[in-house]
């Protein structure tokens, strides 16, 4: 009975964080951001309870994966001045790509997540990387196909993929994203071709 009332007591307490976070972040982020938000955290646990993944971390990682999304450039560049997070030229020339990068660092340092696991989900969310967790491939794939989400191509097709199969789910977005920029004559970031690479290399190999 003790370590049911134990067991009970921490759920609670995880509960009352994640009540917590949601609050901040709420005051973070405008309207708009917040209920998408939502939808990542939702759906990215719902992806994780389907592949297995631990579901609070999931939680968190589609909580927080946007926390320094509404920071304006100078505040974005400036967090990684002051703290030693590297920046690439890209990244210099347009800020808006290290919401990630000064994410995961907000993560940690103002909402407390030691969660290495989380952390890297936040970092990469936008851009994928080599060697994806699988809690950094459900966050990434939860913010593409979040119920709000609904200018995407394929967005129905992708929903019903992701939960047959993550892999293929990612390397669609992956290529979907791509021609998306390309054809609208955006800035490319070289970890997200690179990401592509990867994934479409592994694909063709086990194909």
């Amino acid at each position: 009975m003790d370590k049911e009332i134990k067991k009970k007591e921490k759920s609670d307490r995880h509960r009352l964080s994640l009540k917590k976070l949601r609050k901040a972040i709420r005051k973070a982020q405008t309207a708009k951001r917040y209920e998408h938000t939502l939808g990542v955290e939702y759906t990215a646990a719902a992806l994780a309870m389907r592949y297995g993944a631990n579901v609070n971390n999931a939680l968190l990682a589609g909580l927080l994966h946007d926390c320094a999304k509404c920071l304006s450039d100078e505040k974005l560049i400036d967090i990684c001045e002051k703290n030693q997070l590297p920046m690439t030229e890209t990244e210099r020339k347009l800020p808006f790509l290290l919401h990630g990068k000064v994410g995961g660092y907000l993560a940690e340092k103002k909402y407390g997540i030691q969660n290495r696991e989380v952390i890297d989900a936040i970092i990469n969310h936008t851009t994928g990387r080599e060697g994806m967790s699988l809690l950094e491939k459900i966050v990434f794939v939860a913010d593409y196909i979040e119920p709000g989400r609904s200018h995407a191509a394929n967005l129905e097709e992708l929903r019903l993929l992701a939960f047959q199969d993550i892999d293929k789910a990612l390397l669609r977005i992956l290529e979907g994203t791509l021609a998306h920029l390309k054809s609208s004559g955006y800035a490319i970031d070289p970890r997200t071709e690179e990401t592509w690479k990867h994934y479409r290399s592994l694909a063709e190999r086990d194909a």
